[in-house]
């Protein structure tokens, strides 16, 4: 209790306050459903998207230039970057997905422990096992980071090409390239997604990363 008191201080100001109560909302068994938050041009299946509406599987997903969306899915959170194209997989119509298609644009996702779902981007097809993970199309390649827990990487027109990865912390992340690179996986820095976005994403789900338990962990480092 008092290392968390101390990581939502250590992050100072709004942002405190904001993770503050989602973790009372945490202590409290909440668990958010469908549209958290909406910011910018959003888009379910072509309808302006709006906070508390349904995201189900078979939906697809577009954000435009100021675009960004939160929901929840299940027991998944997700976090769509500007400028997507997102489509849910799954049984059609169901509230919980088996994963997702990343066609342009990025997604942010924690995953429930013990899931497994599948995240596909333009070069890579991404096994997840209960996870915290970034994707991100990049037009000439694919951008991966397990956040923590464990992914299978394998390039999308050849399976033979993968690599599983096991993280705590933002350890390993990945390029994947299309086919014809010298290298189809490839180690990257870690990028254009926080510490901060995940802790909401979990708290939405009645849970924490488990990276905030790490002893080294240091808040703004990521």
């Amino acid at each position: 209790m008092l290392r968390r008191r101390w990581l939502i201080l250590s992050l100072g100001g709004a942002l405190a306050a904001q993770l503050g109560g989602l973790r009372l909302a945490l202590a409290a068994g909440k668990i958010e459903k469908g549209v958290y938050r909406v910011r910018g041009e959003v888009r379910v299946n072509g309808v302006a998207a709006r906070e508390g509406m349904d995201v189900r599987a078979g939906d697809v997903i577009t954000t435009g230039p100021d675009g960004e969306l939160v929901f929840v899915i299940g027991k998944d959170a997700m976090l769509v970057r500007s400028n997507a194209r997102v489509e849910v997989s799954g049984r059609t119509g169901e509230l919980v997905a088996a994963g997702l298609r990343i066609v342009t644009g990025a997604v942010l996702s924690v995953f429930s422990p013990g899931a497994r779902r599948t995240i596909t981007v333009r070069t890579a097809t991404i096994g997840i096992r209960g996870t915290g993970v970034y994707a991100e199309d990049m037009r000439d390649r694919a951008y991966v980071c397990t956040c923590y827990g464990v992914a299978d990487i394998a390039a999308e027109d050849d399976p033979s090409v993968h690599e599983t990865v096991r993280t705590e912390h933002h350890d390993q992340p990945r390029y994947i390239y299309p086919p014809g690179a010298a290298r189809r996986i490839v180690r990257a820095p870690v990028f254009n997604h926080t510490d901060a976005e995940l802790i909401l994403l979990e708290s939405l789900v009645g849970r924490e990363p488990p990276f905030v338990e790490l002893p080294d962990y240091r808040p703004g480092r990521y």
